[in-house]
């Protein structure tokens, strides 16, 4: 039913039915005070109608970008809601080879950036990058929606496409998306909620994943 389906994606986010359940409650009760207060109209609540019941929308999936750009790649995240697709997003600035981290990064995400910046540098020859670009610039590396904490190791691929992208000038594609951890060798180790975040991928359009190989 493509109401509770809107339910579901717009005002719950969990790994159970609770709040569900107290959703479809509250509408009900409201249509009943309806029912109390004469009215006889047979009432359809549709997807377009639930903020008549329910208020504006809490929750927003993000989508599959609309274009390939280069500096900008997207990542799949896990939490104890499910999945969610994450975009990466990298710029080299004038400055002195300082990486500047936004986004409510936490302590392992950064360090993250940090092994993915150290791999670029080490292999920047090999992907058409100056070799000495960290001594007149800044790298400045931002996961969208600043308000919301995020932490784990399975962005380091991630953020290492992006900064290699902003780097070389080569788009990445918005039809692929990835996850993994990166080491200072190039290796990509296995992470967690796989499940979760295919199924995020596919929510948003996205069919290309790239995962550890040992996932």
């Amino acid at each position: 039913d493509e109401t509770v389906l809107g339910i579901i994606q717009n005002y719950t986010r969990e790994a159970g039915v609770r709040n569900l359940e107290r959703e479809i409650g509250t509408i009900c009760r409201k249509v009943a005070r309806q029912v109390a207060a004469g009215s006889e109209e047979q009432t359809t609540v549709t997807p377009d109608g639930l903020h008549q019941y329910l208020g504006p929308a809490r929750f927003r999936y993000e989508l599959a970008g609309e274009a390939d750009e280069a500096g900008v790649a997207t990542g799949l995240a896990w939490t104890q809601a499910g999945g969610d697709i994450i975009f990466v997003e990298a710029t080299p600035v004038s400055g002195k080879g300082n990486l500047i981290l936004t986004g409510k990064l936490g302590e392992v995400m950064q360090e993250s950036a940090r092994a993915a910046l150290t791999y670029t540098r080490s292999k920047a020859a090999s992907l058409g990058i100056e070799d000495n670009f960290h001594e007149n610039k800044d790298i400045h590396i931002h996961v969208p929606a600043g308000a919301i904490p995020k932490d784990g190791p399975s962005a380091g691929i991630t953020m290492t496409v992006a900064l290699i992208s902003a780097l070389s000038g080569r788009p990445v594609s918005k039809e692929v998306a990835m996850t993994g951890e990166i080491t200072l060798r190039g290796k990509v180790l296995p992470v967690g909620g796989i499940r979760d975040k295919v199924l995020a991928a596919h929510r948003a359009g996205i069919r290309k994943v790239i995962l550890p190989k040992e996932n």
